[in-house]
């Protein structure tokens, strides 16, 4: 297995209808940038933010006007934002399209793992010609996004059921050269014998887990205020959101000792939830008129189910 932080194969562009989300990029981008922040402070309203806040707002996390600028408009040509416009001055906010997309994968990135585990796997072959590179390449993306890991090169394999929004995912990438499995993994006595949690790498997770919890354990403790506020409050959440990719609910009888997924989740909510108030604030005063739509959203809520 290749480094766990693969970003541009685990990340694909995401794709909803006439959406087409960011593709996640090593780094915070401006059209990532853009979208965490107005799916930190906008998404349960859909409020309206004018482009000279969101130029400020990305200013502070060192954009510049003009990279905030082009960020919002390539954002507006993907279905991300829709525009309004008053005299000389636009606004823009989150399409119900992506704010659909954006409250469910938030939802999915927070929520707590749910044990017990029913010892099934379901597994994905495919065979796709080698000169498909770049149906390949689509297809593996999808399936790591979607939790899945390579047992072997055609095999994909994942401990959880697929519902019915992944199977009309990958029935569009896949166009009929996959099948699908739910099986019990069957020991055999073999030293060649690969057992299915071998296709991810935990020691690598695990040092991810680790350098989450080094990198935020302190922030509790001295929360900044104002732009500060923001900013960290972003950077903990595009640090976090990786996280439960590289670990997709993984079966805890089968990972070593000590896992840490569940106190790098309390680290991330105690400082996500804790920054939420100054934040928020420092959003509003830079929105002015339009802030009274603004709000923070928690961890809890995220969980619970955010709609417009």
């Amino acid at each position: 297995m290749g480094s766990p932080y693969d970003i541009e194969e685990i990340f694909p562009g995401d794709a909803v209808g006439a959406v087409r989300m960011p593709r996640r990029q090593t780094g915070n981008s401006p059209q990532g940038l853009a979208v965490t922040l107005l799916a930190d402070y906008t998404l349960r309203a859909r409020a309206w933010l004018p482009s000279a806040a969101i130029v400020a707002l990305l200013g502070e996390a060192d954009v510049s006007p003009a990279g905030a600028r082009t960020a919002i408009s390539r954002l507006a040509r993907r279905g991300v934002l829709e525009s309004h416009r008053q005299g000389r001055h636009s606004s823009y906010r989150l399409t119900a399209a992506a704010a659909g997309f954006l409250a469910v994968g938030g939802r999915e990135i927070v929520s707590p793992v749910v044990e017990p585990w029913d010892d099934h796997w379901t597994l994905i072959a495919f065979s796709l010609p080698q000169a498909e590179t770049t149906r390949r390449r689509g297809l593996r993306a999808q399936l790591r996004w979607m939790g899945f890991a390579p047992l072997y090169d055609g095999l994909w394999i994942s401990p959880r059921a697929l519902g019915d929004r992944a199977r009309a995912e990958l029935a569009e990438v896949a166009h009929g050269a996959m099948t699908v499995f739910r099986a019990r993994h069957v020991d055999v006595a073999a030293t060649a014998a690969r057992a299915p949690i071998d296709a991810w790498d935990t020691a690598a997770i695990a040092a991810e887990y680790d350098a989450f919890i080094r990198r935020w354990r302190a922030t509790p403790a001295r929360m900044p205020v104002g732009a500060a506020a923001v900013r960290v409050r972003t950077e903990v959440m595009d640090d976090y959101r990786r996280l439960p990719i590289l670990d997709p609910a993984l079966p805890a009888r089968l990972l070593p000792p000590g896992w840490r997924r569940e106190p790098a989740r309390e680290l991330f909510a105690a400082v996500y939830d804790g920054l939420a108030r100054a934040a928020e604030e420092h959003v509003r005063t830079v929105a002015g008129p339009l802030a009274r739509d603004v709000r923070a959203h928690t961890v809890a809520e995220l969980v619970a189910g955010l709609t417009a």
